[in-house]
């Protein structure tokens, strides 16, 4: 069973093309429960809060966003998330994929 995968992404066109990512490694995108891996955009209210909760349930988070925005980033490492700046996630995807 190809894994599931959730794209938590404001930009339209960026979420298409993550989803893209996760169809071409085999893995299935969706919006609904369960999903094995949630890729989510930082820079939200309460993405930590999200972050948190996913991890506790034993989820794989990669969170993404801003590279100038370090102290976004490794929050959300020390949540439990793999948190890369928007230039290495599509890598980062294909990798943990």
């Amino acid at each position: 069973m190809p894994k599931r995968v959730l794209v938590e992404c404001r930009d339209l066109f960026f979420r298409g093309k993550l989803q893209e990512v996760v169809r071409s490694a085999g893995a299935e995108p969706t919006r609904d429960e369960p999903f094995d891996v949630a890729v989510v955009e930082l820079g939200k209210a309460n993405v930590e809060t999200r972050i948190r909760g996913l991890v506790e349930r034993g989820i794989t988070v990669l969170a993404f966003g801003s590279h100038v925005d370090a102290a976004a980033l490794r929050a959300a490492r020390d949540l439990g998330a793999r948190a890369v700046p928007n230039s290495e996630v599509e890598n980062s995807l294909r990798a943990l994929l």
